[in-house]
């Protein structure tokens, strides 16, 4: 199983890239990308995806509940951290 992870705003910077490609044996849960997030970059950065002001999209669209996500082969999710501009 192969997914995308695609890092926006500051969690780009935070990352030092835009993206990641991951592979597992097995869809992964929400509890599943924030392990692995905190093993390849830090428990820091997994809390801040975490965090109720990140949100995120599958495959393209908005997902209400994070905590409820199943990435499944050839998914892909989108960390999109708060903006601000003036």
């Amino acid at each position: 199983m192969k997914a995308k992870l695609v890092f926006l705003g500051r969690l780009e910077e935070q990352a030092g890239r835009g993206f990641e490609d991951i592979a597992a044996s097995a869809p992964l849960d929400w509890t599943d990308v924030l392990g692995w997030l905190g093993d390849w970059y830090s428990i820091e950065f997994a809390e801040a995806v975490d965090g109720e002001k990140v949100k995120v999209a599958l495959n393209g669209a908005l997902v209400a509940d994070k905590h409820s996500i199943v990435l499944n082969d050839g998914d892909e999710i989108a960390f999109l951290p708060p903006v601000s501009g003036g």
